[in-house]
């Protein structure tokens, strides 16, 4: 970016030399410190997927459990493949795939989330999880 360490300090709110001690990989940074830097140079990733809408259904041709993220204004559908329901999430086949997703919601709201700041998404930028992916 051609910034000076000056330069770099002042965008970052920090002192020139914490930028210097920082360059020379110091291992007394505070963490706040070091994102801010980060923030600076365009090296963090501040995206998320939230899960506030608590509506799913079941797609029945590929019986995929769909439910909804959102990041920032956009809709993004994710889903989980029915085999992945019943080979991680049925209790030993105790319980049928809408059972399955409503008692481990979090946990696979957690991986749709992982595969979606990772990059593993569908050609239409939907994310689908399934059985490997767990």
């Amino acid at each position: 970016m051609k910034l000076t360490q000056k330069q770099l300090s002042a965008l970052a709110n920090v002192s020139p030399p914490t930028v210097s001690r920082f360059e020379q990989n110091a291992k007394d940074i505070q963490l706040s410190t070091v994102l801010a830097i980060l923030n600076v140079v365009g090296m963090t990733d501040n995206r998320t997927l939230a899960f506030a809408d608590e509506s799913f259904r079941q797609d029945i041709d590929s019986g995929t459990i769909v439910f909804w993220g959102q990041e920032g204004e956009t809709r993004i559908r994710c889903g989980i493949s029915r085999h992945a329901l019943a080979d991680h999430f049925s209790d030993r086949g105790t319980l049928k795939p809408e059972g399955a997703f409503r008692k481990n919601r979090s946990e696979i709201e957690g991986l749709a989330r992982k595969q979606y700041l990772t990059g593993k998404v569908e050609a239409d930028g939907s994310v689908l999880i399934r059985t490997e992916d767990v």
